[in-house]
């Protein structure tokens, strides 16, 4: 089991797995969704103040990608770096892929200390990415991981040459539409398999048609406690701050934020961003149109290089 800070009282709880067997069963059901993606040439860990980051690297198969400035993946809450595996072979035969597991979420990272905070949060990936020894990367988060990049280049820009955000947290106050939307996507996991296909176009779920995602996704479930408060939005002042290069992706049926007044306000406030809403998605439009949106982000990408 994961420990909580050890010998301090006072420290808030620590995320942590419920005991080792389910542990071990949720690393296999994780394996077999890296499967389904690009094979990791490469696993290290990375030691900071916060604890131990584990990280897989990618690609590149292009020889001459070599020289190109590489990615970094952030995942959302609740999952691991495995949930990039629509992503992980398309963006490596571009460039070298770093994909992060973030401590505090289920995954292979161990958490030491609470990094919700955002000057934390900052803290503790920046740490991450000198440890890699990456000067200069396009960082990529999907919804907590979209607040986590966001957050960056408004605290810690120095490493970013640009920042891509797939339905990020970040831009407005987790409504309960939002938590709605997950409740009745784990009770949809349930249902008799012959039903997952409609209740997933229903409610914009890949989870629930991805035999190996959804297994994950259970698992995670049974075998994690998440102690992470929902993360505040920055307000407008803090976003007008941010002069990075930013491309923005939200699903016009996301239920974590309002795409409209987003791809209105964000352009407005950082004149270096673009934002677009994607169709036929929700909350993972880099599940649903994978193709589409891996195209998109490595155009963007270098654009910027």
């Amino acid at each position: 089991m994961r420990p909580t800070a050890p010998n301090d009282t006072t420290a808030p709880p620590l995320g942590g797995y419920v005991n080792d067997s389910l542990r071990e069963r949720y690393f296999t059901a994780c394996d077999a969704v890296y499967a389904l993606g690009a094979p990791a040439r490469a696993q290290q860990d990375v030691e900071t103040e916060y604890g131990t980051t584990h990280v897989y690297r990618y690609g590149p198969t292009d020889p001459a990608a070599d020289a190109r400035t590489p990615v970094v993946l952030v995942h959302g809450s609740g999952t691991c770096s495995a949930m990039w595996y629509a992503n992980t072979a398309a963006l490596s035969a571009d460039r070298t892929v770093y994909a992060l597991d973030t401590p505090g979420d289920p995954g292979r990272s161990i958490q030491r200390k609470q990094l919700h905070e955002p000057r934390d949060a900052a803290r503790w990936l920046e740490a991450t990415l000198a440890g890699l020894g990456l000067d200069r990367v396009h960082l990529v988060g999907a919804s907590y991981g979209g607040w986590l990049a966001l957050n960056q280049a408004h605290r810690e820009p120095g490493r970013l040459a640009s920042v891509t955000l797939l339905d990020p947290g970040g831009l407005e106050k987790v409504g309960l539409r939002f938590y709605a939307w997950i409740m009745a996507s784990l009770f949809a996991s349930f249902a008799p398999r012959r039903l997952r296909p409609r209740l997933a176009a229903w409610l914009e779920q890949p989870v629930l048609t991805v035999t190996e995602l959804r297994s994950m996704a259970l698992a995670g479930a049974r075998a994690f406690r998440l102690r992470r408060p929902a993360p505040l939005p920055l307000a407008d002042d803090e976003l007008a701050t941010i002069h990075t290069p930013l491309y923005l992706v939200l699903g016009r049926r996301s239920l974590l934020v309002h795409p409209q007044r987003q791809v209105e306000r964000i352009p407005r406030l950082m004149p270096r961003a673009h934002a677009e809403i994607l169709t036929g998605t929700g909350h993972g439009p880099h599940i649903d149109h994978a193709e589409e949106v891996n195209r998109r982000m490595l155009e963007f990408m270098n654009t910027v290089d």
